[in-house]
């Protein structure tokens, strides 16, 4: 039998595991003290509610689940091979909080601020960045509108990774409804705005050329096209710059808020820029869609926006929602690499027992847990090589219980 995990999933050692505890909590608490309120849901979803999701490219990575028993024979039988699954892994939280929305609506607050901390799966090809298992830190709210949310979800997120020590990012934002328009004003149809969005969210890697010849491939205009082009060296740097290319819209004046609201709160901590080239590449977003930039790491480290039609899949009626989420894995990864230290963490002590002190050590142990970590040992026969041994996992303190249980600080010997 193999001891390795499986490719694209990860075992973590006690002190891998610590780091990762520590920094979901902290997220955790963060979100917490904004007011939202977490839940969970299953990671198996109905096969249908997934294919049914607009998650873009993510519904060619479903982990689908076959039928059982008699169903499967019969599909087999029948060499029914598109009906083999109904069942599949979620490939992130947003699918299952529309459908947990749908499902509870009826006992959830007007507007439902909540938290979702969970793993979710993708059958990716496993490569460095790229796991098939890894966690996601969602907060969403349902019920509203108002870009009041976006600003908080903006800020709350921002808040959090501040409080794990992350400071040197910034938010890139950008709305749908005005890069649709910018779209429309070039020359491309109604019917072809999802389809040269997706091809426009990967400027960053094919670019301008790249872009053209995707565009090209599916028959759009030449002239929609060049237009096209020409905005994607001459990328705006302004909101009020687009102005000029699709006229005074709603929508241009909502993120010009939102923006100058963010940088408000923000107050210099992290930064907030327009970047019409920002799409997302689910193709569930409505409106604002946003992602957070590591300036340190060149890379993003979260991303989110404004799903308003997804709950209406289930309840035929629209409900406004958005959301925001953390890539847990990547800033683990970063932090782990720089060897991150938890702050406010209690030493860890060891205590040896004799053979006929366990229950006595016990109680002392408790005495002592508001201070320390504590783990309790049976006296070894080497007990300098089981020192050190304590110390290459982290140990500072330990006591022999037998000897008077005087607490002495842990050295290498």
């Amino acid at each position: 039998m193999k001891t390795t995990p499986v490719k694209g999933t990860n075992d973590y050692l006690p002190a891998q595991a610590e780091l990762r505890d520590y920094l979901q909590s902290k997220i955790l608490q963060t979100y917490k003290e904004q007011g939202f309120t977490r839940i969970y849901t299953p990671i198996i979803e109905d096969a249908e509610n997934l294919d049914k999701s607009d998650g873009g490219d993510n519904l060619n990575l479903i982990f689908k689940i076959l039928k059982r028993g008699d169903k499967l024979t019969s599909c087999l039988e029948n060499k029914d091979y598109n009906n083999l699954a109904d069942l599949g892994l979620r490939y992130d939280l947003t699918l299952p909080l529309t459908r947990f929305y749908s499902n509870n609506k009826a006992v959830l607050p007007q507007v439902f601020k909540c938290i979702q901390i969970d793993k979710v799966y993708r059958a990716e090809r496993p490569q460095k960045g790229r796991d098939r298992e890894f966690v996601q830190c969602d907060i969403d709210i349902l019920g509203s509108s108002n870009p009041n949310c976006e600003i908080e979800l903006i800020d709350t997120t921002a808040t959090a990774l501040l409080n794990i020590g992350l400071s040197k990012f910034k938010i890139r934002i950008n709305d749908r409804r005005i890069l649709k328009q910018v779209l429309l004003s070039f020359g491309f149809l109604p019917e072809q705005l999802d389809s040269a969005c997706i091809t426009f969210d990967k400027m960053d890697k094919i670019g301008s050329q790249g872009i053209k010849q995707e565009l090209t491939d599916k028959g759009f205009n030449s002239s929609a096209i060049d237009k096209l082009c020409v905005l994607v060296e001459n990328l705006p740097k302004t909101v009020d710059e687009l102005v000029s290319i699709c006229g005074q819209m709603p929508e241009i004046d909502q993120i010009k808020y939102i923006i100058e609201s963010v940088k408000t709160l923000a107050d210099n901590k992290y930064g907030i820029e327009f970047d019409i080239s920002l799409v997302r590449g689910q193709g569930y977003y409505t409106g604002a869609v946003f992602e957070i930039q590591s300036e340190e790491f060149s890379c993003s480290i979260g991303g989110g926006g404004r799903y308003d039609n997804l709950v209406g899949k289930f309840t035929g009626s629209p409900v406004p929602a958005v959301g925001f989420s953390i890539g847990f894995e990547r800033i683990y990864s970063i932090l782990n690499a720089k060897n991150y230290v938890c702050e406010d963490k209690k030493n860890k002590i060891a205590i040896f027992y004799g053979k006929d002190s366990f229950v006595k050590a016990m109680q002392f142990s408790k005495t002592i847990k508001n201070t320390y970590d504590v783990t309790l040992f049976e006296m070894p026969n080497k007990f300098g090589k089981f020192l050190n041994k304590l110390v290459e996992q982290g140990f500072k303190n330990y006591c022999v219980y037998d000897e008077g249980a005087e607490i002495k600080e842990l050295k290498a010997f």
